[in-house]
């Protein structure tokens, strides 16, 4: 990876976080020169698309979507959920810091219905199916797309964010959706941890379409039962690339990634909340 210069970096606030971060836990400062040896994972390896960005479609020879799928089935059915996050591996990864997730939102009744390697076609199909049923959230949290940026065009992952979210107003009208930018995401290295010219340029054409699907979703904010929020900046160093410090393998953040999403998704989830939360 490009990495950024070391003097810069003192004046940046994500940096000046993470660099605290580090000698914290005891890492070495050369943490932010290595790069990223973490392989993707398997469960968000391409699959061929089976229906247009816009139409709902489950994820076939996915035993786990379905499995995923029944169990958000159940937990819809087993008590009350104040707010709910949906989406794709970077929704479900908060598993990976449960801490942050109960500190922040464990006062909410909060379920996370995220799954690896979802597309819009598979979130449309699990709200068509019923994953909305029976439930009224204070505040859906939705994030989806990047899995869609290797195959659609922006525009075709705009109308489907577009119509993601007319469903959930649809299923859920008393429901606030607060729509998150699509995250960065950078070059991904192989499974030697190389990271090849292809990955760079795959990584740079995606984010290219993200760019535009985040500038088309940023004017669904109506200052009310939809709010747009974009916090791209906060996961990048000055020099514009994404810290392995926070996201390893250059899309999915760690723990360190999701208290950054925390802090800087929090005042305006508080905000939309209302005033009977507690956190």
């Amino acid at each position: 990876m490009i990495q950024g210069n070391h003097q810069s970096m003192k004046k940046s606030p994500l940096l000046r976080f993470l660099l605290g971060l580090s000698l914290a836990a005891g890492l070495s400062l050369c943490a932010w020169a290595q790069p990223s040896t973490s392989t993707a994972p398997t469960s968000d390896a391409p699959t061929p698309l089976v229906a247009p960005a816009d139409q709902a479609a489950p994820k076939a020879g996915s035993p786990v979507f379905f499995e995923l799928h029944e169990s958000f089935l159940a937990r819809a059915k087993s008590g009350p959920i104040d707010l709910l996050f949906l989406g794709d591996s970077i929704t479900a990864g908060w598993k990976k810091a449960p801490h942050i997730w109960n500190h922040y939102y464990g006062a909410y009744q909060p379920a996370n219905f995220g799954i690896s390697g979802d597309r819009t076609q598979h979130v449309l199909w699990r709200i068509e199916q019923g994953e909305l049923d029976g439930i009224a959230p204070k505040v859906v949290v939705l994030m989806i797309g990047t899995n869609n940026s290797g195959g659609n065009t922006a525009a075709e992952i705009a109308t489907a964010d577009r119509k993601i979210v007319a469903e959930i107003r649809e299923k859920l009208p008393q429901t606030k959706v607060l729509l998150l930018a699509i995250f960065p995401r950078g070059p991904r290295a192989d499974k030697t941890g190389v990271v090849t010219e292809e990955a760079i340029a795959d990584a740079t054409k995606r984010m290219a379409v993200i760019r535009d699907v985040n500038a088309d979703l940023a004017t669904l904010d109506d200052g009310d039962t939809i709010r747009y929020l974009d916090i791209t900046r906060n996961f990048l160093g000055n020099d514009g690339t994404i810290p392995n410090i926070i996201m390893p393998d250059q899309l999915h953040p760690n723990a360190a990634g999701y208290q950054l999403w925390a802090d800087a998704m929090q005042p305006l989830l508080k905000e939309m909340m209302g005033p009977a939360a507690t956190h």
